[in-house]
């Protein structure tokens, strides 16, 4: 007699395995801050990028199997390409990409025998906070649009409710890269000390003419974490007078 497996536990045995296959890896998170959207990865590779730019103002963030997220990555850098030169380059958006991208990894989770190990977002900074875009695509295809901040990957949700416990609207770059930075170091349930060689930082800045994404490293990351430590001890010594917990923490 043939083996028969029903339909929905293939679906769900392909979900529990991408799902773990995701938690394997490092956590990043996305953030809106007052000039644009923050991108901050958990990443020891200097060439071995997590995130990367897709077009002149949507960015692209991943986690999971690096193979595989590579290959959306190029995917998504031609199509924007080529539908920037069709048309105009305003007509490529970030709901456009993540439309594209959710086709093409749902079509992958139902027709193949091995779904992607993959998470990605893919972030448009408007010309106002209340304009900027930010789709997460899971493995199976799903669209959520987002807002504020969000964790994938690795602990998403003990990342998640450090920012939430930080993260506040309008906030400066430096004070956005101190949330960040909080939350990607309680990934593992305890806080740990990240430095700059440990972080992938990148951004989508509004006040950039044409193209919005520079990424943040060498030098003045090390100064911009420098000022971040400065801040989170200059709290935790305010602490106690504020009435809270008199052990600084």
């Amino acid at each position: 007699m043939p083996f028969y497996v029903s339909p929905e536990q293939i679906m769900k045995d392909k979900a529990d395995y991408a799902r773990k296959g995701i938690a394997r890896g490092r956590s990043a998170v996305v953030l809106q801050y007052d000039g644009g959207i923050l991108f901050v990865a958990d990443n020891m590779s200097r060439t071995l990028h997590k995130i990367s730019e897709l077009y002149d103002r949507v960015a692209f963030a991943a986690v999971g199997r690096y193979n595989e997220f590579e290959n959306l990555r190029l995917a998504g850098v031609r199509f924007a390409d080529m539908h920037g030169y069709t048309y105009d380059r305003s007509d490529v958006t970030g709901q456009m990409l993540a439309n594209a991208y959710a086709q093409t990894l749902g079509a992958v989770f139902t027709e193949s025998s091995k779904p992607w190990e993959v998470e990605i977002v893919v972030g448009e900074v408007g010309d106002s906070p209340d304009t900027d875009q930010i789709y997460r695509i899971t493995f199976d295809g799903s669209v959520v649009d987002e807002h504020d901040f969000l964790a994938m990957g690795g602990s998403a949700e003990r990342v998640t409710a450090a920012l939430r416990e930080r993260y506040v609207k309008n906030m400066s770059l430096t004070e956005a890269l101190r949330v960040a930075v909080h939350g990607l170091a309680h990934e593992n349930g305890e806080r740990r000390e990240l430095q700059a060689a440990s972080l992938e930082v990148a951004v989508l800045e509004r006040s950039r003419p044409h193209r919005k994404f520079r990424r943040i490293q060498g030098d003045r990351l090390v100064r911009m974490l420098e000022e971040a430590g400065a801040a989170d001890e200059t709290a935790a010594e305010q602490t106690p007078e504020d009435g809270g917990a008199t052990d600084g923490v």
